[in-house]
């Protein structure tokens, strides 16, 4: 009788004698990237203005790189800049810790102003 080596580690050995190329590879899809981004950035931004829509993320994955493009609404007045920098750092932190990829750019895109009731209600104003 003759054994065949399925490329598998045997029983009680080492699953370093596997060939790297053997082992297989783990492929993400851009979506689920996409929803890693779209939920750091809901944490980032916490909960969004009075009839604002939530933000949401398209991404673009080439060899273990994720080029992500942030889409959030803000309410005003209050530090766009700020907040557009701690969406960036949360998005590109948890995206290298939950999908192990490098982040070389985030881009925010500010798609609305949400005027804050207390700043209309200040100056009299009504809608």
């Amino acid at each position: 009788m003759t054994t065949v080596s399925t490329g598998a580690a045997e029983p009680g050995g080492s699953p370093a004698a596997v060939a790297p190329g053997e082992r297989g590879a783990t492929a993400i899809a851009d979506r689920v990237v996409a929803k890693i981004a779209s939920q750091a950035a809901r944490e980032a931004i916490g909960p969004p203005p009075p009839g604002a829509a939530p933000p949401h993320a398209t991404v673009v994955v080439r060899h273990d790189a994720a080029r992500i493009r942030v889409h959030i609404e803000l309410d005003y007045p209050g530090d766009i800049g700020g907040r557009c920098r701690q969406v960036r750092r949360q998005v590109a932190e948890r995206v290298r810790t939950l999908a192990g990829m490098h982040v070389p750019e985030v881009v925010v895109q500010v798609e609305r102003l949400h005027l804050a009731a207390v700043f209309g209600a200040a100056r009299g104003r009504t809608r």
